[in-house]
């Protein structure tokens, strides 16, 4: 009896055993989607009438961009967490390929660009994904988001089927692609559709194009729906047969959605970028959207049953030297905040807009409840940082790749640097031997900025609006360097394959060509600022030389918390903190105070270093509010 019952306990174990690993299939293959229903997963999002389905349901998309590579990864969790709470279905993200192939062969999706880890962390918390690939994003970054690589080739023409371009874009994809495959919601994933490239319409250089990008896309296994973004006056021209049209406003204008419908009658309208704000570039105002503006057209596109993603739900932050730059009507570079004055601030703070988002959403719910809003991170000021060594510019010139030799400039990407692949950021510096002064031009050569030295004395500056320069008369060879500053590719125009930087031509003195070069590349990578930790640093004099490195240290006691860098007295730089770029301050604004996250920081000691090209206070403030600048409404 004794037997028998424990051989019924086995089979009981073993029954129970073997009912696991059976739903733990069913599971896998039906899948449990973002809401909470069970689903067969054959069909997928289909736009087939004038709503969207979900495997066959009725279902609208309520998106919200969050950029990984714009957010720590320590605070991915909370990010996305607080967009669930307030009512939010589907993130949607760029893919930046220019840092995850930073050189040719060379990927990077690890640790902070650990874009799967992003994807499951979206499907844990019940969000479905809407992944954007590019290879171009815009996004406000260097370049589009392409890699400074590819304009080594002197005939490349980017966004086109130019085969240098066809064949890079296919390489990453092929790096790319696989990882996403499993997450597709066929096959039990989060990725509900993919957006072909983006906003092409308003480049339309080549009408096969998005033709490759597509196939590209569909022969290396993307089965999902397919989906391109435009602006109202660009979408024939931007989209492509077998993918959905959507477009791209802030302002609900009746004809923009008949130009779209126009277009594809009986689908779904989809408003893909509904902009809840506006970027910012140096020398202007912070740019704001009323939550006022931003509620009514929402609340009318939600009214009219269209689907929406709202750009940006959180912008984060374009830490180090990821900004790009404004071209019309004059060049303008980005600011590091990446605000954007929406719902959710950098620093992840709720801001009047979330809270009205949040109301309205509730309405759209179907009598479901929203998750709690998770608590706030701490902010903390700390005492200032002060500045107790000092290495000129001149001193850390032994530690940079180089240097090289050239009869003529050459342009930052094409220096023999990066095993090949130039230099993509940072500063550049360029010495030539002079044996007399007069007018020094730049004959608009310089990309962007240029500090002009004199045997290592300052003698001024070029900028795109100032192109000539008085070079004082002196005895002898004199050693002229010019020290220029990539501020930062455009994002966007038709002028991409025109991004090189440096030095892009002839610079004349007295109207004859400088020639024989010595080039420094100063990238600023985080293995350029570990090296000075060996470099000659020197008590910090009453007069230091300017440009130079300045290092304080900053004490974080226990658990650090957020804080907000401000350099009051500093003209223009780049800050490091324990050897992260954070990115560049500049005295004009209107960004005054750069977003240090909490998980940046050691609890004790954390090395502080800031490169100054001109003027310096000695101290660096650690503040808990921001300062993004005076406003100014959209």
């Amino acid at each position: 009896m004794v037997v028998l019952t424990i051989r019924n306990a086995h089979k009981r174990k073993y029954a129970l055993i073997c009912l696991c690993i059976l739903g733990f299939i069913v599971y896998r293959y039906y899948g449990m989607p973002a809401g909470g229903r069970r689903m067969s997963r054959k069909v997928g999002l289909r736009a087939n009438s004038s709503q969207f389905t979900l495997e066959g349901e009725p279902f609208r998309i309520l998106g919200g961009s969050i950029h990984y590579f714009r957010v720590p990864r320590a605070y991915w969790r909370d990010r996305l967490m607080k967009m669930k709470a307030c009512g939010i279905n589907t993130l949607t993200t760029y893919v930046p390929w220019s840092l995850h192939q930073p050189e040719r062969g060379v990927f990077n999706f690890h640790t902070q660009l650990d874009l799967v880890a992003y994807i499951n962390l979206a499907d844990e918390l019940g969000l479905w994904v809407i992944l954007r690939p590019g290879p171009y994003i815009s996004s406000e970054v260097d370049l589009g988001g392409l890699p400074s690589w590819l304009l080594r080739d002197g005939s490349m023409r980017l966004r086109t089927t130019h085969p240098g371009f066809t064949e890079a874009v296919n390489t990453f994809f092929d790096k790319l692609i696989p990882k996403v495959l499993p997450l597709q919601f066929k096959k039990g994933g989060p990725i509900i559709a993919v957006q072909v490239e983006n906003e092409y319409g308003s480049f339309a250089k080549d009408d096969s194009y998005m033709i490759f990008i597509k196939e590209a896309l569909q022969s290396k296994g993307i089965s999902e729906l397919l989906l391109t973004s435009d602006y109202h006056n660009t979408l024939k021209s931007g989209g492509v047969d077998g993918a959905i049209r959507s477009v791209k406003l802030q302002k609900l204008n009746q004809r923009d959605i008949q130009d779209l419908n126009a277009i594809q009658p009986n689908s779904p309208t989809m408003v893909m970028d509904f902009w809840t704000g506006w970027y910012d570039v140096w020398g202007d105002l912070h740019h704001v959207l009323p939550p006022e503006d931003m509620l009514s057209a929402v609340r009318e596109i939600l009214r009219r049953g269209m689907s929406v993603n709202l750009y940006m739900f959180h912008g984060g932050s374009s830490f180090g030297f990821l900004s790009g730059a404004r071209a019309d009507p004059l060049y303008k570079a980005l600011v590091p905040s990446y605000d954007y004055d929406a719902p959710l601030s950098e620093a992840g703070e709720y801001t009047p807009k979330y809270h009205l988002l949040r109301d309205l959403l509730s309405r759209y719910n179907r009598g479901g409840i929203f998750p709690d809003m998770p608590a706030l991170h701490y902010r903390e000021s700390y005492e200032p940082a002060i500045m107790y060594q000092h290495l000129s510019l001149w001193d850390a010139l032994s530690f940079t790749e180089g240097p090289f030799k050239s009869p003529k400039p050459v342009s930052m990407e094409n220096l023999p640097v990066n095993n090949g692949n130039g230099q993509s950021y940072g500063y550049t510096l360029y010495e030539a031997t002079v044996t007399s002064g007069g007018l020094l031009k730049s004959g608009d050569n310089v990309r962007d900025r240029a500090l002009v030295f004199i045997d290592r004395s300052y003698i001024g500056l070029f900028k795109r609006q100032s192109l000539e320069l008085a070079v004082p008369d002196g005895k002898g060879q004199r050693t002229l360097s010019l020290l220029v500053e990539n501020c930062g590719r455009v994002h966007q125009g038709r002028d991409l394959d025109k991004q090189h930087k440096g030095l892009v031509g002839d610079i004349l003195l007295n109207n004859i060509p400088l020639r024989d070069f010595t080039i420094y590349s100063l990238d600023m990578k985080p293995s350029f600022i570990d090296s000075l930790y060996q470099a000659p640093w020197k008590s910090l004099p009453a007069t230091p030389s300017f440009p130079g490195f300045f290092m304080g240290r900053m004490f974080a006691y226990g658990y650090p918390s957020d804080t907000f860098v401000k350099l009051l007295g500093w003209e223009k730089g780049v800050v490091f903190i324990n050897g992260l770029n954070l990115g560049r301050y500049w005295s004009i604004g209107p960004q005054q105070a750069l977003y240090l996250p909490g998980p940046f920081l050691n609890s004790g000691i954390n090395q502080v270093i800031v490169f100054e090209e001109k003027e310096g206070d000695y101290k660096v403030n650690f503040e808990d509010t921001p300062d993004l600048g005076m406003a100014a409404d959209i």
